[in-house]
């Protein structure tokens, strides 16, 4: 988990530059924000994947994955979001040079 949370960290530093930007330097930083959150979710994922194993069967296993779902869930959905607004954001650029 520790890693996924590392790169939210870098994918809201990321999005705080975007701001006042424009052209290719958006254009870096989006492309960087969509690496960053998809790199999350990939952890996020191979966490939950880590917890198939039987041995650590018990109500710590089912709540810590439990947690691990939703927040896979979460970022998911920031995914996806980031993606819409940097689909968004390219179409306008394209219409206005």
């Amino acid at each position: 988990m520790g890693n996924g949370v590392n790169r939210l960290d870098q994918s809201v530093k990321e999005l705080t530059v975007l701001g006042g930007l424009e052209g290719d330097k958006f254009e870096w930083h989006m492309s960087n924000l969509q690496t960053w959150v998809s790199a999350a979710l990939t952890d996020e994922n191979m966490c939950v994947e880590g917890f198939a194993d039987r041995t650590m069967d018990g109500p710590v296993k089912v709540g810590v994955r439990r947690r691990v779902v939703y927040v896979a869930k979460i970022t998911s959905n920031a995914l996806a979001l980031v993606q819409r607004f940097a689909a968004k954001h390219a179409r306008v650029g394209r219409h206005h040079p």
